[in-house]
């Protein structure tokens, strides 16, 4: 079940030749494979790609009618393995992961691959996670590309450009005999257009053509051969796609009314590069611009020729390069200062080092790009520049507001003073709540405890208001990062992991290990039901079948625990993760016992969002035919509400807030549980399991309901009046 279905966009994959397709990027890139006469796809979901994983699961009849084998794989490694099908056969295979933490677990396999080359066309479609959306370290898959000659492919991020660099891509691939990687930014997985549609190809072999068998000892990779490798890289794939790249014209140049200076960029940030010029005055809205542009639809391997040709007759030249280190600047600086280039060139300077170069970044380096070149008409940019400032860049500063700004303050110190910071956290009724809850209680008891935390949903409880976890290391690899400190602990050392973390590198990289180096640690598996962070994908251990896990016909989960017990794990318990003093006496069991070995606990919860995604279509349908439903939710009263408000600091639920005293005696606000409450009973259970006031209650709204419902409401009503205006009257005569 993962988060969004695209049963009804699929349709648009059969669309043929002529035909105008319309939609969002990732689905483009789906027609552009299949237009392609891909044969076999692979991947591990991760932002912003998962949606391409779970378009390839809707599309599996588009996919059986052209022969076209789809596995979502268990790790990023396995995708990247899954290219070896086009190393000895003329078989083209796509895969797609999130980078470069994807490309961290696949680097073995690429490298490999790499080395060996493709005759088939291999194409690795790359999730770029980095800037200010990013969840992961800020690196680039430059460095990846470089190290392993691979071939980088960063298209303008429009529907017509990525659909041309996905088939020329397969082409480059063929070409130079050189696995490619085709990265797409957030921006362009989910930009929308349209371009005009191919027939899509069924792969010359695969599922419905075979192929014999055929091995060639100096594609694989052992010496002596791999040095033959080496040269062949260097010596005749490197020039065969420099060739292709220039006879293609893969490369765009976008010839100006300026000849005296230009920009160099990658294709991927076109968009905010044409808008900044925009918005000083140098281009139009049809993208026609004073200054030329050098568009690197392939960033790597730069083409020579090219750049010496472009950079001809300019006295100087802008690289806009987004974050470090600076591979096409200097690669740039090289070309030019072996042909004895008199342009010079600037990149990080006018623009910074490091972070995503958002549309006001470009647009800062623009600027000072611009004011050091004496060829602008200066008179004229000065105007420009005031009017973007006044209209776009500077906020209407109200008197309200101003009159809180102390004597030099900046918009930037009143955001931040005024503006409380809002972590990431766990979604309203997330099974995972109640676990980090337990072990913060469990804590308060035995004092701190050092927490190993790990890739995944559950990462969020590093921060307020669980802080519980000390680092992450990796997806998967929470346990392994734990054994060099467990020696030196007064406690044993809690390693966390999601099952989707298990089943990807924990069970292989984490287990084993431990098992074999007698870890005496506690491993404690969130298992959610599904890959959740990513969407909610189908793992090993969901029971759900199909690759997408939205069927749930045949039932074929692997079970956690009997892996652990395969792994030689003896001390296993399971249990819900919604039951607080269960989980808190376990914690404190497997924390105090004097058994040998790794201890695990699998705290099972199913994934709140997808299980709302199932449950309430199901209830909204019930209520619309008048059959009666029964919605649980939790209540505070505010009459018995001190205001203390560590429910809210213990639990964080976001459905868990503060309103307004109903007592004009009392000041502090008391806690009130909203609409958006699911009903999981997280906040209640914590309250009696913390020794939390009793202001807590449980009700169940009732729709549609029958006359005994109403009967008992009208009885309970008539009691509870009666009983009050009791209790009134005897306030009165007390009075007396």
């Amino acid at each position: 079940m993962a988060e969004r279905s695209f049963a009804e966009e699929v349709k648009k994959l059969r669309l043929g030749e002529g035909e105008v397709f319309v939609g969002e990027g990732i689905l483009a890139v789906t027609k552009a494979l299949l237009q392609s006469g891909v044969a076999y796809v692979g991947g591990y979901q991760g932002s912003p790609i998962s949606h391409l994983l779970d378009v390839m699961a809707d599309a599996r009849d588009i996919l059986e009618d052209l022969g076209v084998h789809f596995e979502a794989n268990g790790s990023e490694a396995a995708a990247a393995a899954m290219l070896a099908a086009s190393i000895h056969y003329p078989m083209r295979g796509a895969i797609a992961f999130k980078s470069t933490v994807g490309t961290n677990v696949a680097s073995d396999a690429l490298s490999n691959l790499a080395s060996a080359g493709v005759v088939g066309g291999a194409m690795v479609v790359l999730g770029e996670d980095y800037g200010e959306g990013a969840s992961i370290m800020q690196e680039r898959s430059h460095a990846y590309a470089m190290k392993s000659q691979m071939w980088l492919l960063d298209p303008r991020p429009n529907l017509p450009s990525i659909v041309h660099m996905v088939e020329q891509g397969f082409d480059l691939s063929e070409a130079s005999n050189t696995p490619v990687f085709l990265m797409l930014r957030v921006r362009a997985c989910h930009v929308t257009g349209e371009f005009v549609a191919s027939d899509n190809r069924a792969s010359q072999f695969g599922r419905h053509q075979p192929v014999s068998p055929i091995r060639n000892p100096d594609k694989i990779v052992l010496a002596p051969g791999i040095y033959q490798q080496e040269k062949q890289k260097i010596e005749e794939r490197l020039p065969a796609a420099r060739a292709f790249i220039k006879q293609r014209e893969l490369n765009e140049v976008f010839q100006g009314t300026r000849n005296d200076m230009g920009i160099i960029l990658q294709g991927g940030l076109y968009n905010m590069v044409v808008r900044a010029l925009l918005r000083l005055g140098l281009a139009d809205a049809w993208g026609n611009t004073e200054i030329p542009l050098y568009v690197l639809n392939v960033t790597y391997p730069l083409v020579p020729e090219e750049v010496l040709e472009f950079c001809a007759g300019k006295g100087r030249v802008l690289v806009v390069e987004e974050g470090q280190p600076d591979y096409l600047e200097q690669s740039l600086a090289q070309i030019l200062g072996r042909a004895g280039s008199a342009t010079r060139l600037m990149g990080k300077g006018p623009l910074p080092m490091a972070g995503e170069y958002t549309g006001q970044v470009i647009l800062e380096g623009l600027r000072s790009f611009l004011a050091g070149a004496a060829q602008v008409d200066s008179a004229a940019y000065e105007s420009t520049e005031a009017e973007v400032s006044t209209s776009e860049n500077t906020p209407a500063e109200s008197d309200q507001v101003v009159a809180h700004l102390a004597p030099g303050e900046g918009w930037e110190r009143i955001l931040t003073r005024e503006v409380p910071e809002r972590p990431p956290g766990l979604c309203i009724g997330c099974p995972e709540r109640p676990l980090f809850s337990a072990i913060s209680q469990v804590e308060a008891d035995l004092g701190p405890f050092h927490v190993s935390a790990d890739i995944g949903c559950h990462s969020f409880a590093t921060l307020p208001p669980f802080n519980v976890g000390n680092t992450i290391l990796g997806y998967g690899l929470s346990l392994a990062s734990s054994a060099g400190i467990r020696h030196a602990l007064p406690h044993k050392a809690i390693s966390i992991m999601g099952d989707g973390g298990f089943w990807h590198n924990g069970l292989s990289s984490g287990v084993a290990s431990a098992v074999f180096n007698r870890h005496d640690g506690l491993l404690i598996i969130v298992n959610n039901g599904y890959s959740a962070a990513t969407g909610g994908q189908a793992i090993p251990s969901a029971t759900t079948s199909g690759p997408s896990g939205r069927e749930s016909s045949t039932p074929n989960g692997q079970s956690i625990e009997q892996a652990l017990r395969g792994g030689g794990v003896s001390w296993v318990r399971t249990l819900s993760t919604y039951d607080i003093d269960a989980m808190k006496r376990t914690l404190r069991e497997a924390l105090t016992s004097s058994a040998p070995g790794l201890k695990a606990i699998v705290a099972e919860g199913e994934c709140m969002l997808n299980r709302q995604r199932r449950e309430r279509p199901i209830q909204a349908r019930n209520i619309d035919r008048g059959a009666r439903t029964l919605r649980t939710r939790f209540y505070i009263d505010p009459q018995t509400c001190t205001g203390d408000h560590a429910c809210v600091r213990i639990s964080g639920c976001p459905s868990l807030t503060i309103r307004q005293n109903p007592d004009p005696l009392r000041e502090d606000p008391v806690s009130y549980v909203d609409n958006n409450c699911v009903g999981c009973g997280v906040c209640g259970s914590n309250a009696q399991s913390a020794v939390l006031c009793p202001s807590f209650a449980r009700v169940d709204l009732v729709h549609n309901p029958s006359w005994k419902d109403r009967a008992l409401s009208r009885m309970r009503t008539g009691v509870i009046g009666f009983m009050q205006r009791r209790a009134e009257h005897r306030d009165r005569f007390r009075q007396l």
